[in-house]
């Protein structure tokens, strides 16, 4: 099978960022470059849509990045007496949605009997255990409003149903 061949012409400034990346990608150098062009593309596209390209952060502690195309499209803070949880919802190019939740470190101190220590705690009065979890965020992916509902607050919900009825982007002729 023929393969197509295109001949790309660098200039001399950029030779050593050609000759890098084909030892990042093991001497193929058209995959890397084809990869390249598709994320360049797919972010262009989606710009031109009105999307966003975001990247989020999830898992334990700093955890690891991931990025997509999309439109944050609702998002609600939720706070708790040892905890604050941050849900935001995005809608991707393909009309699915993306669910990132950020909780923040979770704290807490108990006296001997297990019990909360309230005031006590606070000024180290009496046999008191201290405790924290580090901050964690998640991401998942859903198809349908109706997944979406499961997933998020109601109130959060019913913002980004709201926003499901409007267009992306709307050209106006005049």
């Amino acid at each position: 099978m023929a393969v197509p061949n295109k001949t790309i012409y660098v200039s001399d400034g950029d030779l050593p960022l050609f000759q890098r990346a084909q030892e990042l990608a093991g001497d193929n150098l058209s995959a890397a470059i084809s990869k390249a062009l598709r994320r360049w593309v797919d972010a262009t596209e989606g710009q031109n849509e009105g999307f966003d390209d975001i990247t989020v952060r999830v898992g334990l502690g700093s955890g690891r990045k991931v990025r997509f195309t999309g439109l944050l499209v609702g998002e609600w803070m939720d706070t708790h007496p040892s905890r604050v949880e941050r849900f935001r919802v995005f809608r991707g190019r393909t009309g699915k949605y993306v669910v990132h939740v950020e909780r923040s470190p979770e704290y807490w101190m108990v006296d001997a009997e297990g019990k909360p220590a309230g005031w006590r705690g606070y000024l180290g009065v009496g046999n008191v255990k201290y405790g924290e979890s580090p901050k964690e965020s998640t991401l998942e992916v859903v198809a349908t409003l109706d997944e979406l509902r499961e997933k998020v607050p109601p109130e959060l919900f019913e913002m980004v149903a709201r926003s499901a009825r409007q267009p992306t982007v709307e050209d106006l002729d005049i």
